[in-house]
């Protein structure tokens, strides 16, 4: 079953330093989704190594299972257009409408 528009969670402002979650979910898709959440139109990489592995200005963990999208510390350079992109290879991939959160 080709995935639904998934439902995107975006706050529309965060403080500073705080911890910030985003998350993106669909229920309809079988097998279950993959999601993908793009920044002003770029995909994100996900983050899974520590250490050298990790890229020095990457200060988010994504799940591409789970949909979530996990800011330990939102700096002024995380603010800018979140959605994410629902796909498990059937049918097509769909996103959510694009959503601003402003650090």
């Amino acid at each position: 079953v080709a995935p639904t528009t998934p439902v995107c969670e975006v706050p529309s402002s965060a403080m500073t330093g705080t911890v910030v979650q985003l998350s993106c979910k669909e229920t309809e898709g079988s097998p279950p989704s993959e999601y993908q959440w793009y920044k002003n139109g770029v995909a994100l990489l996900e983050k899974t190594g520590t250490g050298s592995d990790r890229a020095a200005n990457i200060t988010y963990t994504m799940n591409k299972k789970s949909g979530t999208l996990l800011f330990n510390t939102v700096t002024k350079n995380d603010t800018g257009e979140y959605f994410c992109e629902a796909s498990n290879g059937i049918g097509l991939s769909q996103k959510c409408s694009v959503k601003r959160m402003q650090v």
